[in-house]
This record gives structure tokens, sequence and C-alpha cells, in this order.
């Protein structure tokens, strides 16, 4: 079935996922179409990580494991890029039809990678998708709310012949909104669906950081500014999510963390062909919605 549908790669960059990591190789251990290879990269971990990978690595030939040395603490953004191609430069990308960056605290539905390529299938202009995220609250599932125009940073799955046109991720905060804008500059299209069979849960939610939620909050609103993201959609976004725990307090540090990075004239994503698209497609969402801009940008770009 693999053959027939597709054949995928993962690549999983880690740090200090004992407490999650059983939740994601069990559920992609059981997934109805299983990924060709699974290259899990471990950056450096210090706790029961490197075990538990050897002890799942021995049971499953198709996962391997790259280790990295210890760089002494959690880098977030650019850092589990770099930990990312520690592993994709292990392969050969064009031995597979699709890739997903996967990380290693997430729960899949056991139909996930299977939906996604036949949805990719069934619509060739599809770069990359992605289900929708939620976290457990007390025995309920709460959406953490992504758009639908994006693939989530958790799980990007992509084409790999896109994934090549766009060049693949930059080394930099934001690299997983970044990559989905460069995707409908070049006519492809990046989306998500909410739909039963493509929800996972997020074991550690959006946002989050090992300083504390405030501080992940704070790193989302310097990465918009980075990425070129205008204030008044910035605001929006902030406004957008005031009912979102933690209730108020988040979107005012996300709104902080914008403002701080403009105040201190902070260094922006360096293509102002891309900024100058990404302020056209914002300006569109909060004058038409995201679903009428979403439409104008792809007629344009088809």
């Amino acid at each position: 079935m693999t053959d027939a549908i597709g054949r995928y790669v993962l690549i999983s960059p880690c740090r200090n996922e004992a407490a999650y990591m059983r939740h994601t190789l069990d559920s992609v251990i059981a997934q109805s179409v299983r990924p060709a290879l699974w290259v899990i990269v471990d950056d450096g971990s210090s706790d029961e990580t490197p075990s538990i990978l050897a002890d799942y690595a021995s049971r499953h030939p198709w996962i391997r494991v790259v280790t990295r040395a210890d760089r002494g603490h959690r880098s977030v953004g650019p850092g589990v890029v770099d930990a990312f191609y520690a592993g994709y430069e292990t392969i050969d990308p064009r031995d597979y039809d699709y890739l997903c960056k996967l990380d290693l605290d997430l729960r899949l539905p056991p139909r996930y990678f299977e939906i996604l390529m036949q949805r990719m299938t069934a619509d060739p202009r599809i770069a990359t998708c992605s289900g929708k995220a939620y976290v457990e609250d007390h025995g309920a599932l709460i959406s953490e709310r992504h758009g639908d125009d994006t693939s989530l940073g958790m799980t990007k799955f992509y084409r790999v012949e896109a994934f090549l046109a766009i060049g693949g991720f930059v080394r930099e905060v934001m690299w997983d909104g970044i990559d989905c804008h460069r995707c409908r500059m070049l006519g492809w299209v990046a989306c998500s669906w909410d739909e039963p069979e493509l929800r996972f849960v997020h074991l550690r939610p959006m946002g989050s950081s090992q300083q504390g939620i405030y501080t992940g909050r704070m790193r989302h609103g310097h990465g918009q500014y980075f990425m070129g993201t205008g204030f008044v959609f910035m605001l929006a976004s902030a406004l957008f999510r005031l009912n979102q725990k933690p209730y108020v307090l988040g979107s005012a540090a996300m709104l902080w963390g914008w403002l701080r990075s403009a105040l201190a004239r902070r260094p922006r994503y360096d293509d102002p062909e891309f900024r100058r698209f990404l302020r056209r497609y914002q300006w569109l969402a909060l004058l038409l919605g995201k679903k009428r801009a979403l439409a104008v940008i792809q007629s344009s770009r088809a």
C-alpha cells in the first residue's frame, strides 16, 4: 500500500523528550501507512531519550537515530531547524514522494499520514499540509486555533518537489510561517484541515517554552515581527487569542514581543519581495477574511 499511495520519510528533531516521545513513537508505529524511513535526531538529550530511541530502533529497522553533541541548552526556532537538517543530510529526498518534520510530543490518529497523502494526490497544487493540534484539558480536547492557511510546525508534511522548490526551511525564527508564504508566492497551496481523523494531541502546548508560556508567547511575537508581519495584523491576531489560555496576558505577551522587537529595530527577514507579498496577503485577510484572501492570492498565483 505504501508504494501505491506514495513513500514518505519522517525527520524528527528532539531533545529531552522522554516524558512525551513514547506517545509519538507508538502512534507512528500504529499508522495505517507507515513511513519508509524515520530519522530521529537526538539533539544532545540528557534524560532517558537515548535509551528509549535505542529500544525502538532495535525493534523497528525503519527507525534510524542520529545523535548530535549536547550544546548545553534547548534551542527553539533556528536550533530545531539545524537539528532537522542534521537528519535531512543523511537522506536523498528524491528517494521519497513526501517528507515530514515531525515533533516527538504528539499523539497522532491512525490514518493521519494516509489521509494527507490521499489529499495531496487528489490536488497536485498542495505543497504542504497537516491536521489540527488539540491539547487535553481535564479530559476535553481544546483546539490550539491555527489558521487554515498553514501547515502546523510540529507536523510539516511536504511534497518533496515543493520542499525543494522553496529551498527548504530557513534557519531563522518563524521558519514555520515563512515556508507556507513562500509556497503561496510560487503558486503552491499550504493548508490544514480540522477533521476528526486529522486531529492530533499536542502534549506540549503551542507557544510554550522551557522558560515558561509567557516567554513562548513573546517569542512568537518577535517571530512575527522578524517575518514581516505588520502591527495592525499583529494586533488583530493578539485580540483573536484573548480568550485562549493564558487569558489576556498571553495575548499581551505576544503583542509585547512584536513591539519590543520593533522598538529595538531588530533585523527582519532579508527578502523585501517576500515581506511585500506577506503584507498584501495580511491586509487582504483583514479586509476580506482569510478564506476570501486565500482565494484571491491563490487565483493570482495559479
